[in-house]
């Protein structure tokens, strides 16, 4: 019996209005910027030719505004799956990084005891188990097509990393997960046979936040 094909691309969200600078993680009203919009319609456009036939999104604003355009021009519902979502995050609310927030306060310190859990968030085998769950549920919608998944950098890339059998701390830098771009898991059946990344927007994104994320998708530092 010839096997079924599947493909679920795994799109990052676009770039978000955060003038402030702040590590919004799960926080209500951030929207994405006019630029983000812009990629959001790249990704449409990307999209549009692709056989998909299943389109699910983060319950975060950005992820839903970033699905829409492409949900739009395939002709589908817009579904929500809340395994989508972005990392818990104890340091979401502030700003975050060396010299300019939270690393400068005692209180915060044995929030980063631990860099291979993490200790200042939703740990990674979590967030493994409650995406794997989700790409997997839009795979059974899609069975034989494709299907689109919108969620955001850390998760992504802690999926990618297990599927592909590294060690899930890392340094966020090193992150293949730049804003618009799409991580797609091609299933032979119910098996993951090979992971392809594409970045249909590249030409859009400004030059720093190409590695690491903005400031809004990058956990605490060593994450």
């Amino acid at each position: 019996m010839t096997p079924t094909v599947t493909v679920v691309h795994v799109v990052r969200h676009g770039e978000v209005h955060n003038p402030e600078g702040i590590l919004y993680g799960r926080l209500p009203g951030y929207h994405l910027s006019d630029l983000g919009r812009r990629m959001a319609d790249r990704v449409a456009e990307h999209l549009a030719d692709r056989d998909i036939v299943h389109a699910v999104a983060s319950p975060l604003e950005r992820a839903q505004e970033t699905a829409a355009p492409a949900a739009k021009a395939l002709g589908l519902d817009l579904a929500t799956d809340e395994r989508l979502i972005e990392a818990g995050n104890l340091f979401q609310g502030k700003t975050f990084g060396v010299g300019d927030g939270a690393l400068r306060s005692p209180a915060n310190w044995r929030h980063l005891r631990n860099p291979f859990r993490p200790s200042w968030g939703e740990p990674y085998i979590d967030q493994v188990v409650r995406m794997s769950g989700a790409v997997e549920a839009a795979k059974n919608a899609a069975r034989g097509h494709e299907a689109v998944c919108v969620s955001h950098q850390l998760p992504i890339w802690t999926l990618r990393s297990y599927v592909e059998r590294r060690r899930l701390w890392h340094d966020p830098r090193t992150r293949q997960c730049t804003l618009a771009s799409l991580t797609s898991f091609t299933y032979l059946d119910d098996k993951i046979v090979s992971v392809a990344y594409s970045e249909p927007a590249l030409d859009l994104v400004p030059p720093h936040l190409r590695a690491g994320g903005p400031r809004g998708d990058r956990p605490a530092a060593g994450a």
